[in-house]
């Protein structure tokens, strides 16, 4: 590199009228109001390379920039005192991360430099401004974004750093070479190294350290840019998104002009420390305004970079997702596609059986129903669980028979896995029966992004069963509740068979009672009248059993009575009552879990008969919330659900008496009794009617006459919760109110 002589510079840096750096709101802004007037002449010379009758020679601007990087990265930490002063470290020079990530053994041998073009933008940096010929570094920036018209925004930077690293690589390569080679210590003493290296830890050191800073904030701003135009020609980035992350041509050309304006500066201040004598003064506030826009410029750029990414990634994410639907909703000729789809690990076997405690292949899935039991990592204690657990008992016990043809496979659904959570997965799985996922990483985050999607499987916290058919269609998105009201009788799982099983079901004992005691089949099959009934009040409960019994005998008929306590219910409180019951003799009991079950199979009812109605709502030409009010008022099941509920929400007493496929009779504690005990007044009716539908008109009749009373109804939180609920007994619309629980102790 061959320097001006020393009377050629001028001994003073010209201030230009550049504005000052404007903040708004506490932040710097890089595009100021004066910048508008001037990104326009930028946009107008890039819009003018379409009158050149000729295309730019190809660059490859990847290429140049990692070699800038390489070259800037030691000019920022040139070891130039090793050989003079014993120094390892140089003045200015301080650790850059920038070395740790450009090397050049990753530089490919052609960079595809356009060399003529190189030398045009030299001359500008280097120079017209050394020579006096132009000392504006406004038209020295427009000079060269002229020169370089033909290429990209980011090309352009590009070219204009390589130009600068070449200038500054030259001079620091022979910096660290003239005392080792005779060559490059004659060209030394002509730039006269000696005395610039001399000076470099006194006098020059605060000019080294405001000149590397700036270079860096060249070269950060730079790599900045080429993303930025990178991530624009990605295709998923269509016009609109690209329009919503504010990444446009003037935000990229106001990026590049001053970056190219502080170049300049640089290519200046290096000329001057380089190459003048003790005369030379700097002016600090320019080198400081270039960082200071380079630093504003260099936040913005990130900003957009990320939106844009952030706006990339989710066209992403939406065709993933859009393909993963159509896989999951569209039937094939067997399931492993779909399956493929939801569980894939690098071709390793995906699945855990749990059960023989062994790795296995979705292969064992294949032609199967396939229950995908998707939970967060506090499952044990779960209803949930406990209905898998039972129905998985059954289906071992009799593994033949057609309803067992169904594997659950359990799917841990974590935002975060850490070491702990990862130990915890492993201890539920041991615990298990059924498949599982072998590893939590074989489930993608797309495919966990479409389960959590509100409208696919909506998926938050509470534990979902989604059934996949034998041909890999979802045909439920939720059958937990199908599953608990009807057991086994619920395959394969899917809304058509739950449809079918409500269209069929009426309200009687059968239905409510199931098999919570293993005396009710022989109780219902002997015609017997069964009375199930609850509460926490045990002087009532010794009133009303004797009642009952006393009713009975009168009555002639065969009564069983059966304690099932009420919903939410204390467990110590309901286990004392029930000590009581047996010990008195006052009538049958069952343990604790089965009274559990019962209420949570009332539940269970009341979210798959809702949603069976709202479907059969969904499908006919109009759906209204008052249509589904309707409806559930005229629905003798939904009914008798939403009295029972009524009644497990209170721990006053209260009674169901019914007998096998027959009307049944229900009350609250207060009137069963008062009825029972007025038994004479309606044994008449009970001969011409039977026993419950005579009771029942007299409960009828005591409801009339009935002062207003209190009685209230706590439903499950879902989407089915009605604006309108209207008493069990009285017909009033019930006052709404919202309650907060945050345990069942």
């Amino acid at each position: 590199m061959t320097l001006v002589p020393q009377n050629k510079f001028p001994n003073t840096i010209r201030r230009e009228d550049n504005p000052p750096l404007l903040v708004r709101d506490g932040r710097r802004q890089f595009q100021t109001d004066d910048d508008s007037v001037l990104i326009s002449q930028v946009l107008d010379i890039d819009e003018s390379h379409d009158d050149r009758p000729y295309d730019p020679t190809p660059v490859s601007s990847k290429n140049i920039l990692q070699a800038a990087e390489v070259i800037l990265s030691r000019v920022t930490k040139p070891d130039i005192n090793s050989n003079v002063s014993g120094s390892a470290v140089p003045a200015g020079a301080h650790e850059d991360p920038l070395e740790h990530h450009a090397s050049p053994s990753i530089i490919p041998e052609n960079h595809g430099v356009p060399t003529s073009l190189f030398i045009t933008i030299s001359v500008e940096l280097f120079t017209k401004w050394l020579t006096g010929e132009d000392e504006n570094k406004k038209n020295m920036a427009m000079n060269i974004l002229d020169a370089v018209k033909q290429y990209d925004w980011h090309e352009k930077v590009v070219l204009v750093l390589g130009t600068f690293a070449v200038k500054n690589g030259e001079f620091w390569l022979v910096a660290q070479l003239y005392t080792t080679y005779a060559f490059a210590e004659e060209i030394g003493k002509l730039e006269q190294l000696p005395e610039i290296l001399d000076r470099s830890q006194t006098d020059l050191k605060p000019k080294f350290d405001a000149y590397n800073n700036l270079v860096k904030s060249v070269l950060k701003v730079t790599k900045s840019i080429v993303q930025l135009q990178e991530l624009r020609r990605d295709p998923h980035l269509t016009t609109e998104l690209e329009s919503s992350t504010n990444s446009t041509d003037a935000h990229i050309a106001t990026a590049v002009y001053w970056t190219i304006w502080s170049i300049v500066v640089a290519a200046s201040h290096f000329s001057g420390i380089t190459g003048m004598g003790p005369d030379y003064k700097m002016e600090a506030w320019e080198l400081s305004f270039s960082i200071h826009k380079l630093e504003s410029i260099h936040s913005d750029l990130e900003e957009t970079i990320n939106s844009v990414y952030d706006a990339i990634q989710r066209k992403k994410d939406d065709e993933a997702l859009a393909e993963i639907a159509y896989i999951l909703e569209t039937p094939h000729v067997d399931n492993i596609k779909p399956l493929k789809v939801l569980f894939f690990k690098d071709d390793q076997p995906a699945l855990y059986d749990c059960f023989r405690k062994r790795r296995v292949n979705i292969g064992v899935l294949k032609r199967k129903v396939v229950i995908l039991f998707l939970t967060d990592l506090d499952i044990l204690h779960e209803n949930e669980y406990m209905i898998v657990q039972q129905m998985y008992i059954e289906k071992r016990h009799e593994p033949t028979r057609p309803e067992s043809q169904y594997e659950v496979v359990w799917v841990p659904i974590v935002d975060t896995w850490t070491v702990d959570k990862y130990e915890q997965f492993e201890t539920i799985r041991n615990a298990m029966q059924w498949y599982s996922v072998y590893h939590p990483s074989v489930v993608s985050r797309t495919v966990v992004k479409y389960i959590r999607k509100q409208d696919k499987w909506n998926f938050v916290k509470k534990p979902l069963l989604v059934v996949m058919d034998p041909q890999g269609k979802i045909v439920h998105s939720n059958a937990v509740h199908m599953m608990c009201v009807f057991g086994s009788m619920a395959f394969p799982f899917n809304k058509n068979r739950e449809e079918l099983l409500w269209e069929e079901e009426t309200w009687r004992i059968e239905l409510l009672a199931d098999a919570i005691d293993e005396n009710l089949i022989s109780w219902i099959s002997e015609r017997k009248h069964i009375c199930l009934y609850g509460g926490e009040d045990i002087d009532w409960i010794r009133k009303f059993t004797r009642a009952a019994r006393s009713v009975a005998s009168e009555a002639g008929i065969r009564l069983e009575l059966l304690y099932v306590g009420t919903n939410k219910a204390k467990e110590k409180v309901v286990k004392n009552i029930m000590r009581i019951i047996q010990d008195e003799n006052l009538s049958h009991t069952i343990e604790w879990n089965f009274i559990c079950f019962f209420w949570i199979r009332l539940e269970s009812m009341w979210e798959s008969k809702g949603h069976q109605l709202q479907d059969k709502l969904k499908r006919s030409s109009q759906l209204r919330t008052t249509d589904y009010i309707a409806m559930k008022n005229d629905d003798a099941v939904m009914q008798g659900i939403i009295s029972m509920l009524s009644f497990g929400s209170s721990d006053h007493g209260w009674a169901v008496i019914g007998t096998s496929s027959a009307e049944m009779s229900k009350a609250n504690g207060e009137h069963m009794l008062r009825s029972l005990r007025e038994f004479n007044a309606w044994k008449t009716r009970h001969s011409e009617l039977g026993f419950t539908p005579a009771l029942n008109e007299y409960l009828t009749g005591m409801y009339k006459q009935a002062p207003h009373h209190c009685s209230s109804l706590m439903l499950p939180v879902t989407g089915l919760i009605p604006e309108t609920v209207t008493c069990v007994e009285c017909g009033r619309l019930m006052e709404r109110f919202n309650t907060f629980r945050c345990c069942t102790d």
